[in-house]
């Protein structure tokens, strides 16, 4: 097969879920997201704080959606998302002043230690890139980023996603932890 054949695919599209499936994975990502943003907004808005990122509407995704996937388990969503703030704030510290060079190098450490620890999340590249790109309430957090907001709100939609995901007969969550 030649390069550019390569690009055509031949792979099958993903199967239709059902409207149950559907239903729980709305519910999951919606009380998972309310919760974060319900103390981002009530409790935390008026410190200077955060506690909701872009990357965790993409986790919401997989913790929600596609339960049983390897980059959906807890062990993922964790240090996915731990390690790539570590990253990600390193990066920006480093090289802040080269914008666009601590984005590139943020994201693709990001994957390459998620590769390594067994950890790949693909939101933990948008958590590493947050760190670089998030202006100054996310720059002034410095390494505090890494606490709040990502692993506390990556651990409230992980408690979400445990209790929700479980309640159908037919769902089961995690698949496995570490």
């Amino acid at each position: 097969m030649n390069y550019l054949e390569k690009m055509r695919g031949g792979g099958q599209s993903p199967p239709q879920v059902g409207l149950t499936e559907v239903f729980w994975s709305w519910i999951g990502s919606f009380l998972g997201l309310a919760a974060i943003s319900l103390i981002h907004y009530r409790l935390l808005d008026e410190t200077g704080l955060l506690l909701i990122i872009g990357s965790f509407g993409a986790s919401a995704v997989l913790i929600y959606g596609a339960i049983r996937s390897p980059l959906a388990q807890p062990r993922n969503l964790l240090g996915g998302h731990i390690l790539s703030a570590v990253v990600g704030v390193t990066a920006f510290q480093w090289l802040g002043s080269h914008p666009w060079l601590a984005a590139a190098i943020a994201v693709s450490t990001a994957i390459a230690v998620m590769h390594l620890t067994k950890t790949l999340h693909p939101p933990g590249g948008a958590t590493a890139l947050i760190a670089v790109i998030g202006g100054d309430s996310v720059h002034d957090l410095g390494y505090f980023y890494v606490i709040m907001p990502v692993a506390l709100g990556a651990v409230i939609m992980l408690i979400v996603a445990l209790t929700i995901n479980n309640l159908s007969k037919n769902r089961r969550y995690p698949e496995f932890w570490f």
